[in-house]
Formats: structure tokens, sequence, C-alpha cells
């Protein structure tokens, strides 16, 4: 798909949503026969949404208050960087089981000036006291996520103050204003939020229920919630920086609770912290570059899982049928093996990030999959060695966009505060593997395997899309489906994610263990019963019922003029904001 059709695509969709996708798939598809989308269904999920136009400015995000905080931004004069990190702020106070100043942070950014990208891993690293003679000697088989002991350090203020200090255009302090007047003032909390607040008891989560129980009842839809201690840590930050969280009386408070509760968490692990620009990796899918941050990171498994794809003519298919939705399962599986076998911190292990992302590696595993049949056994390959998540998209009038990620890990992390500072902390440390000989195993000062994954795409080296899918694991095989959606079969940002999605689960994990009889596949509603039963047929275990997969949001650039085109994700609150 080029660019001008893609701009056909867009236009079309003023129309009728079906109009959209039956052009786009004859513009795609010419001289193609066999039977079409299931228009029927395309047009009853593509009228709750268009795709958004705007010309200065956009932000798209997963709650319409930490969107239009996002503006706000870009109105007063910040660029893409800074409505990022507002956004990210409005989103630690209004979606906090999912993100939080507790938890990691991953980013890809265009500067325009530069015309480059540049990737930030801002993942905090396992405390200095915490190892596997002491996780040995705990009796533990595996990490306890509501546990200190599954803390690292929180990575996600060492990553604002990172891109504030040297892209940002308005300080720390103007970025986390309209979250702290909100956090002090309160807001109303949607129904999907009421659901996280309802999904634990407090007498289960005690040192989680006197800032998200308050007075010791949950609060209900409509209701406004206030949450004036994290006003306080954020008003903090905006004073001091980055440093009132390492070395002032928010690490004061984090090292105290972890002490309270037998964890290893100690002042210097919060001192020593950086976060770091890296070099984000690619690989070219149909004549497009889609790029991801590399280990500690799992992003390169939706590079493995195109390179795979790449081999099959995808865009002759039908859209989410049986043949189309087999060789992504299949392709899925191969990467995932990889991933368990390979991913980790690489400053700790060696990880073949330029192997396991070639051509010729994909198409010697590409080999692998029988069109026609399920594999039920699959191991990783044999390449040369060299939860919850928000996710955010911002773009500016200069034409810098970016890719910004940030999470928990788990709903609520390990669903402990600390005291007086109004937010959780992550439990990302969980992902370690006690395996003595596993590449992601517990070591002191090390980045534990993550799964939050920010992406991005360009054209001919110039940019193109600022796009992610959060929820975990499904997370590359969200990037995998979008990009299908888009390439392949010619849909607009927001169609992309309109389209019922496919997970599969039941893989193997960093930590060690492995995939049992395939896995299964997971469908949201709209795959019908046909393709589920010949997805069965041929060999896949199929999950009775529906689920619901990630949570997208991108946007889309277009040059002479320069325009965004926003899409957001039907499944949470959020909206594409543009102006």
């Amino acid at each position: 798909m080029n660019r001008r059709m893609f701009l056909r695509t867009l236009a079309a969709a003023s129309t009728t949503a079906v109009a959209t996708a039956e052009s786009a798939r004859a513009e795609g598809q010419a001289n193609r026969t066999g039977p079409r989308i299931d228009t029927t269904r395309l047009d009853a999920r593509n009228r709750n949404r268009s795709t958004v136009v705007a010309r200065h400015g956009m932000v798209c995000a997963s709650q319409p208050l930490a969107a239009m905080a996002g503006i706000d931004i870009l109105k007063a004069g910040g660029n893409c960087v800074d409505a990022a990190i507002a956004t990210n702020a409005m989103l630690g106070l209004t979606e906090p089981a999912s993100n939080g100043i507790g938890g990691d942070l991953f980013a890809i950014l265009w500067v325009e000036k530069d015309q480059r990208l540049y990737g930030l891993n801002a993942s905090g690293r396992a405390p200095y006291a915490w190892n596997l003679d002491k996780a040995s000697k705990l009796g533990l088989t595996s990490i306890p996520g509501r546990s200190p002991l599954s803390w690292s350090v929180p990575g996600c203020v060492s990553g604002w103050g990172l891109l504030s200090e040297r892209f940002g255009k308005l300080s720390l302090a103007q970025c986390l204003e309209g979250s702290i007047a909100t956090a002090q003032e309160g807001f109303p909390i949607s129904p999907i939020i009421t659901e996280q607040f309802d999904s634990w008891k407090s007498e289960d989560a005690p040192h989680l229920a006197p800032v998200y129980h308050p007075g010791g009842r949950v609060p209900t839809y409509g209701e406004i919630f206030q949450n004036p201690m994290l006003a306080k840590s954020y008003a903090a930050i905006a004073a001091e920086g980055p440093a009132a969280f390492y070395t002032g009386w928010i690490a004061e408070a984090i090292v105290a609770k972890s002490k309270e509760m037998d964890g290893f968490m100690a002042m210097k692990d919060l001192a020593d912290h950086t976060a770091d620009w890296v070099e984000p990796v690619s690989s070219n899918y149909r004549g497009w570059d889609v790029w991801e941050i590399p280990p500690n990171g799992q992003g390169i498994a939706a590079l493995q899982i195109l390179n795979i794809l790449e081999q099959f003519d995808i865009g002759s298919m039908v859209p989410n049928s049986a043949e189309h939705l087999h060789l992504f399962a299949e392709a899925k599986k191969l990467a995932f093996e990889d991933r368990a076998m390979y991913y980790a911190d690489p400053a700790f292990a060696d990880v073949p990030i330029e192997a396991l992302i070639s051509k010729e590696y994909a198409k010697k595993r590409a080999a692998l999959i029988n069109p026609d049949r399920a594999s039920t056994d699959v191991s990783y390959g044999d390449p040369e060695l060299d939860s919850d998540t928000v996710y955010l998209s911002a773009a500016d009038d200069a034409g810098n966009m970016i890719s910004f990620i940030q999470s928990n890990y788990a709903g609520f992390g390990s669903k402990i505060c600390p005291d007086g500072v109004g937010f959780v902390v992550q439990n990302r440390g969980e992902a370690f593997s006690l395996d003595p000989n596993h590449r992601n195993k517990l070591e002191p000062h090390k980045r534990p395997f993550h799964t939050i994954i920010p992406a991005f795409m360009t054209r001919d080296g110039q940019p193109v899309m600022a796009f992610g899918v959060m929820g975990g694991d499904f997370q590359p095989q969200g990037h995998a489906q979008v990009v299908m959606n888009m390439i392949d079969f010619g849909l607009s940002p927001q169609q992309a994610t309109d389209q019922p999605r496919l997970g599969h689960s039941g893989s193997s994990q960093p930590k060690g263990s492995r995939m049992e009889n395939g896995g299964e596949l997971v469908f949201e509603q709209g795959i019908s019963d046909e393709v589920r039963l010949g997805l069965a047929e041929m060999g896949h275990r199929v999950r009775k019922g529906n689920g619901a997969h990630g949570g997208y949001q991108a946007i889309w650039r277009e040059d002479e003029p320069l325009r965004y085109f926003g899409g957001s994700d039907p499944r949470k609150d959020g909206a594409a904001l543009g102006y």
C-alpha cells in the first residue's frame, strides 16, 4: 500500500466503513479472486469511531483526560515530548492499575531537525542485594509478584528526566501542572477504571487500599476520585526533578516499605539508577521499516513474526480467515520460543539480536510451518550467537513524533504502595528466572525481561507512524496484526484497531517454562464460528468464548502539507485528539 492509496482509503472512510474496506481491498488486491471480508461485521465495528485528522498536533491515549492534558501542552507551546510526559502523568492518576511512576518506560522518538529516531530504555534493575542464593534460601521456585521481592527500581521518572532535558521545550514542572491539579481536585472514574478498583479486596491488599479504597470503600462509577498523595509526589518531582524520586523523600519511602516487608531495595539501588538512550532496531516488511527497542524487551518478537509472515502472500488472503490466522499463530509460536530462550538484558547475556531478526533466519523458521496443520511441538531456533500497561503517541507541528509506553506490569503492580506516595511499585522483577542457567536469571543490578514495547514505522528514511498495542505477552502479536491490517489489507489507523484480534496463549515464557500442546487460540468477538471451526480442524486448540486483546493507539503522518491521522482503541476509554 503506497501513501497515495492510503489517503484514498482515509477519504473513503468519510462515507462508510464498508466502502473504505471494500475500496482498500480492491486497490490492494487487484486481479485477485476469492471471498471478501465480512463487510457487515466490519461496518458495525467501524461505526464506533473514525480516524481523526489534524494539522498542528495530535495525542492518542487510552483515557480522555490524559489525551486532553497532552493537547493542552501542545497548545501552550510544548512539543510532542512535553505532551507525552503530561499525558503519562495524567494516566498515572486516572489509570493507576496500568501505569504510574512506580513503573518503567520505553520510547521511540522521531526528531525532525535531526531526521532520525532515538530509542529510550527507562527500565529499572534488580536490587544489588537480591540474588539467586537468597532466593534459594527462601525456598522460592519463582518470584512472588505481591512482594517487594518482585520490585525492580522504577524507571519512569528517569525517562521523563532524560526526555525533557534533551528534547523538551517546556519544564518538567509545566508538564506536571495539570495532573497535580487534577489529583488534588479529583476526577470522575469511568466503568473500566471502576472495574479495576473493584477487582481486588482491601483485606487482600492492605498496602494498596489506603490509596485506592479510601475510607475502606471501593469508588463507584462516576464518583470523584482524588489522590492528594500522588499530587504531593508529582509536586516534589516538579520542584526538584528526578532527584526527588531517586534520592529524596520518595526514595526513602520506597526503601522503608521494602524493609518493612523483608525486601532488598536500598537507597543505593535508587540513587545508582540510570535510563539509557539506545539504538532502535528494525526489519523491513514489504517496503516499510518497522522499528522496536532491542532487549531486555520483547520488541524484536514482533519483527520476527513479521519476517516469517513476509514469506507468505498475506494480502491475497481474507483478513481474519482461518488461512490467515493459522499462519499468524504459527509464526507467533516460532518467535515466542526464541523469545523464551534468548531475550534478556544484553549487559548480562549474549542476545543474538541481528541473527534473530535477519531475513535468512526468518526463511528457515518459516519453512517449519505446515500451511494446513497446527504445530504442537515447537522449539527455539539456533541463530548464530553474537499485563497491564498504557501506550500513547504524540506528534507536534514541527513534525516530531513519539511512541511511548509505560507500565506497572500486573494490574496495580505489586499491589504495594509505599506510605504517603500515592502510587504502587511495579512487580517487573517477577519476570526473572530462578534457573541459574537461563539468560534471564536473577542477578544483582540486572534488568529483567520486559514485555512493554513501543513501535515506529518509517519508509525511505521518513517517519510514517508511531504506534503500539499494550497488553503483556500480546504486544508483539498486536504489533504484527496492526501492521498486516494496514500494509497487507489497506485499512486506516482506526480500522486497523477496530478489527477483531486473535491471541495465542500458552507459549514458553522467559522464565523457562515450556509451551504445552501448542498453546491455544483466544478470539475476540467478531471472528466467525466458521473460522474458529476451520482452525480447530487444522489442529489448533480453541478456547471457548471471547477475550479482549490489547489497547492500541497510533498516529500516521502525511506531508506536503503536514497532517496527522490518529486511531484509538475502542477497547479502552481513550481518544485520538488533534487540533
